[in-house]
Order: C-alpha cells, then structure tokens, then sequence
C-alpha cells in the first residue's frame, strides 16, 4: 500500500511551490524592467533621431510617415498634444492642426456639391492646391492623421472604405449596405443607373429606386437627365471628379 506524506513532507512541497512562485515572479520582474530599459532607450535614440532629421521629417511626407511608424513601436505620439518635447522640437502637432483646419474647410465649401462625402484622393488634391505656396508637401497619410484628431472633437468627420475609394464623410449620415454598393458600382463610371443597379447587383426595381432615392435626398448624387437613351444618371461626386460630370452625353 502506497504511504501518503507526512507532515514534513507537505511543508516541504509547500516551501518549494513557494520559492518556484518568487522565483518566477522575480524573472517576470526583471523581464518588466528590461523591456522598461530598452524603451527608455528607444525614445532616447527617437529624440536624437528626430533632432537629427528634422527638416527631412517635416519636408518629406514619405519619410514623415516611416518616423511615425517608429514613434507608434515605442508607445510615443507626436500628436497627442501641442506642448511638449516634439511639439517644440517638431512644430508637428501644429502642422497636422493647420491641415486639419484647411479640411474642414475644403469639406465645408464642397459639401453642397458632394453631400458631405468626398474621396481622400480628391481632398488631398485639393489641398494641396491651397497649399501650394507652403513648404510643407502634404500626403494621403498626413490628410488621414489629421482627420484623426478631428475626430477627437467630435466633430462628424470619418474615413469610410467603399470598395478600392477611402470616402471623407464630414456629416453624419449613416450609409447601409445597399447604399456602399451602389457606391462601389459607381466607382467605374461615376454614375449609375436604375436599370445598371438591377442588372449588376440582382436588385428589384423598387429595392434599386429607394436606395437611390435615399442618396439623392442625402445630397449624395445628383441627376442628369439630358441623354439621348432617356435613361436617368445618378452620379456621385464622391467617387468622380468635377470634370467628368461636365459636357458628358453618353
């Protein structure tokens, strides 16, 4: 018959359960401290990095993204405030609030054409027609960290994906599924039509004339009725640029 243990051989198993656990908190504890080092020391190096590479970090767009990316390993946000260490050594946190205010605005002076949705392609665009005289060249990248901190504001600005488009929605309009894929087909052309929306998506007509009614009455789209084939076009300004919904007779 098998003996169990005694006391002494309890206390002994205890006694060890308890030094495996010190032990094991004191390698956690000093893994802790180790990772605490090291990115203590990644900052500091970021620091220097970023002295050193000032002008190219606030000239550059490309490299203005990969420094960020470094930043964001480290746990460190250059935009999280305008005081402090980058905003003094950077001037970055004033940069992204000047983008962010020439934003709002081109977002503002389009909405009447586009309803409040704009592609960040064409933002960008338009941005960087304002900003033209700047020094500063401004990337899709920079656009999409600025509209982030608009977002901190509350202020109805958000980036949607439509397919292959990034859409800028600066009002708060809620688009269901039907309305992104009458989106994603106009993406081709521009435009839709009644008679396209049912054939390519196997839509009833009524299912394809409320969607679209929807968007019209959302200041989304925008009819033209002057072709030859009589068919009614819903464009998108979001998805087509100014130019193509000009002198079109298709």
């Amino acid at each position: 018959m098998r003996r169990r243990p005694g006391i002494g051989g309890l206390q002994t198993a205890a006694a060890a359960r308890d030094q495996y656990r010190q032990l094991g908190e004191n390698v956690a504890k000093l893994r802790t401290d180790m990772m605490k080092e090291q990115l203590s020391t990644f900052r500091s190096q970021l620091e220097d990095f970023a002295r050193k590479h000032k002008k190219d970090i606030s000239k550059n767009p490309a490299f203005r993204s990969q420094f960020h990316e470094m930043c964001a390993k480290v746990g460190v946000d250059p935009l999280a405030s305008n005081k402090g260490f980058w905003a003094e050594l950077l001037g970055i946190g004033d940069f992204y609030y000047e983008i962010g205010v020439q934003i709002v605005d081109i977002c503002l002076s389009t909405r009447p054409h586009n309803g409040g949705l704009i592609s960040l392609q064409e933002l960008c665009t338009l941005l960087r027609q304002r900003r033209k005289s700047d020094r500063e060249a401004v990337s899709e990248d920079d656009c999409l960290r600025a509209i982030s901190k608009l977002k901190i504001l509350g202020s109805g600005f958000e980036v949607i994906t439509v397919g292959k488009k990034k859409l800028v929605r600066s009002v708060p309009t809620e688009l269901n599924k039907d309305h992104n894929e009458i989106l994603e087909l106009a993406q081709a052309q521009g435009y839709v039509t009644v008679e396209e929306v049912e054939r390519r998506l196997s839509w009833t007509s009524g299912r394809a004339v409320d969607a679209l009614d929807t968007l019209l009455d959302e200041g989304l789209a925008m009819i033209d009725d002057g072709h030859r084939d009589g068919r009614r076009r819903y464009w998108f300004p979001c998805v087509s640029p100014i130019s193509s919904l000009l002198g079109t007779d298709a």
